[in-house]
């Protein structure tokens, strides 16, 4: 049996892009449905990034959704760049007047769906075989199967945040749809483990070894990274060898005092760049990982989806409470623009830190150049605090 439903705006993907959006446009009184392929539970428990900028706590703290974030988010003036037995400390506060706060995807995912089932917003979980139609329309579709029945759902407009692997990007037209990417020749062996962080600031380290990462979620909850070869499997990383890989690569003055145990989530993940154009086609908007990807390197990936909710919330709006379709018919290339800087950000840091060279190479020491350029240099630092705590909107 066939159901239709209608509503203003339909968003596909319940990760934080779908569920921003979603909890913007319901402040305005703007209605919309998200329609999510995951259970609740799944989408809950994702593992992510867990560095906002202060743009994308503003937009949290315009949901109506800060408070828990504001109670436990850490906040950070700065960070750290390991390299040649050395800590570098990069001064945001002082340097751009801005920070950033530590604050786990999953919890702002968690807090995104509580807000949005209080205020009776539907979320359809398990909707399966979700495809598009009718894009260049004013009444563009989407169809879905749900609970032994297919449903149609009508819209003004259709929000593609379902991530890189989500059917909203193969709704563009090929012929007008191009893609740019890198793919690197690494991955980062990530684990999350009950241990007090070993600094008060994440440390990034650039090693003869490979990079690494000191990051945290919270006082008593450390997360760490590892280069390491894309054909490695998370058994040939026990807990005891990824410590001690971590305290080599780590090693640095002042040393940072590693406390280990139990490793609680364990996981290996390849690192790509990634941008398709254009995000937008007809009634379609895409958001978040559906149109791009970056390195973790940079704490750019959720922020990316939030400065895309920022375009797409305002132009939505904009249409809706002024009948003026201008930000929408411009969302693409203004969200595209910052983007790209984005990416231009997340590239230099992956292959400024990384292991890519032989010790003895041109490559690597240019590596060792700019590094040691970002360490006597005010400008250096400057330009790597004002990227890393987030661009203006």
């Amino acid at each position: 049996m066939s159901q239709r439903q209608r509503t203003q705006v339909g968003i596909i993907g319940a990760g934080p892009a779908g569920l921003l959006l979603a909890r913007l446009l319901e402040v305005h009184g703007i209605e919309s449905v998200v329609l999510e392929a995951r259970t609740r539970d799944y989408v809950e428990a994702r593992i992510r990034a867990g560095v906002l900028e202060q743009g994308t706590v503003a937009l949290l703290e315009e949901a109506g959704v800060a408070e828990r974030l504001r109670r436990e988010g850490l906040v950070h003036d700065g960070a750290e760049i390991a390299t040649g037995g050395r800590r570098v400390r990069i001064d945001f506060r002082a340097l751009t007047g801005k920070t950033v706060t530590v604050y786990g995807q999953t919890e702002i995912t968690k807090d995104l769906i509580a807000a949005r089932l209080a205020a009776g917003g539907p979320i359809v979980w398990e909707a399966k075989d979700v495809a598009l139609h009718d894009i260049e329309t004013a009444r563009p579709r989407l169809t879905y199967d749900h609970a032994g029945a297919t449903h149609e759902l009508v819209c003004d407009f259709i929000a593609g945040c379902d991530g890189f692997h989500g059917v909203s990007r193969s709704a563009l037209p090929a012929s007008s749809r191009q893609a740019f990417e890198r793919v690197y020749p690494f991955g980062w062996l990530g684990i999350l483990a009950d241990v007090a962080p070993c600094s008060s600031e994440l440390i990034y380290a650039h090693h003869d070894r490979g990079f690494a990462l000191a990051s945290m979620r919270s006082p008593t909850r450390s997360r760490y990274y590892i280069q390491c070869d894309l054909d490695e499997k998370l058994e040939d990383w026990p807990d005891e060898r990824i410590w001690q890989e971590l305290k080599v690569r780590l090693d640095c003055e002042p040393p940072p005092n590693i406390t280990t145990g139990p490793t609680i989530e364990k996981s290996i993940a390849p690192l790509r760049s990634f941008v398709s154009t254009p995000m937008q086609h007809g009634r379609l908007f895409l958001a978040g990982d559906a149109a791009h990807i970056v390195p973790p390197t940079g704490a750019k990936g959720l922020n990316l989806a939030a400065s895309d909710v920022h375009y797409l919330s305002r132009a939505l709006i904009a249409y809706y409470k002024k009948q003026d379709d201008s930000l929408c018919r411009a969302y693409g290339d203004t969200a595209l623009a910052r983007v790209w800087k984005a990416e231009r950000f997340s590239w230099w840091m992956t292959t400024l830190l990384h292991k890519l060279h032989k010790k003895t190479s041109f490559e690597a020491q240019m590596q060792r150049a700019e590094l040691d350029y970002l360490a006597s240099s005010r400008a250096a630092q400057t330009a790597l605090a004002e990227n890393y705590v987030g661009l203006p909107f």
